[in-house]
């Protein structure tokens, strides 16, 4: 009985302490955990219309940040596998890559895979 008023206790400290943070601080403390527990995400990116790369099995996106000034840059990069027969699966032949994609000249969509 003892385990569970403590762990009443430190949920609601958890709780409270939360709802005087600020909007983008509970994004950045849900976005570390949903780093750590790991996502399943796709990257498409397009030339118009057309398909023309997609990465899967994607834990995470980053933004990338200037080392001396801090603010962020204009591109975005991760670690993924190449489909490249957009079957949605990592084939043998697939290998795991790194990537990076302009916010300026790139039109892609990231979403958690629905497979």
């Amino acid at each position: 009985m003892k385990k569970v008023m403590v762990m009443v206790l430190v949920l609601l400290a958890l709780f409270t302490g939360m709802s005087g943070c600020t909007q983008e601080s509970q994004n950045e403390l849900s976005r570390s955990f949903q780093n750590w527990t790991g996502t399943n995400g796709v990257l498409e990116v397009y030339a118009g219309e057309k398909l023309v790369k997609r990465f899967i099995n994607i834990d995470k996106l980053s933004t990338a940040y200037g080392t001396s000034e801090k603010q962020a840059r204009a591109y975005r990069y991760g670690y993924g596998y190449l489909d490249e027969n957009l079957n949605y699966k990592a084939d043998k032949d697939e290998k795991k890559v790194y990537f990076e994609f302009s916010d300026y000249s790139t039109n892609y969509i990231f979403y958690e895979n629905p497979f």
